[in-house]
């Protein structure tokens, strides 16, 4: 299977993801899922600039995604799937049936959410959302950096 993770961080593409998770994983391919930041072309140039030469980055709205994940699945590039929030993981998931592991990573403070781990910050309504994609057969865990313990989703939500 070519997508080697699926990523809930709400700061996107930043270092850890970059350095971090694409090193790790000998990732090939980033591909941000993003409904507004895929229509704007300043903030996909911006993202772009982000990543080294040699790390694709690709950007698709959640219903474009939600058609290629099968796809991305088979062919050879190691590719990261990259989401900013609970909501548009839930989404994609919906839409299809190709994601079978989340991955949540950095998600911070904000109105309603309270602290679950030093790294994850959920509301009451995250949480059950990421609980009913575990119901739904999606294994949620949440580990910040590779070398981290990956952290079962019943003990953070």
């Amino acid at each position: 299977m070519s997508i080697v993770l699926t990523r809930v961080d709400d700061r996107l593409i930043h270092g850890q993801v970059v350095v971090g998770w694409v090193q790790a994983l000998g990732a090939q391919r980033i591909v941000l899922v993003n409904d507004e930041v895929n229509a704007n072309d300043w903030e996909r140039e911006l993202y772009r600039l982000s990543v080294p030469a040699g790390l694709a980055v690709e950007f698709a709205s959640v219903d474009e995604a939600a058609r290629l994940v099968e796809e991305w699945g088979t062919e050879p590039l190691r590719t990261i799937l990259l989401v900013g929030d609970v909501e548009t993981i839930v989404r994609l998931c919906g839409r299809s049936e190709g994601i079978k592991a989340v991955n949540v990573g950095g998600l911070h403070d904000g109105t309603a959410r309270s602290q679950r781990l030093s790294y994850v910050y959920l509301s009451e309504d995250e949480a059950r959302q990421l609980h009913t994609l575990s119901e739904r057969g999606v294994q949620v865990t949440a580990q910040d950096v590779p070398t981290a313990r990956a952290v079962p989703l019943d003990e953070f939500a």
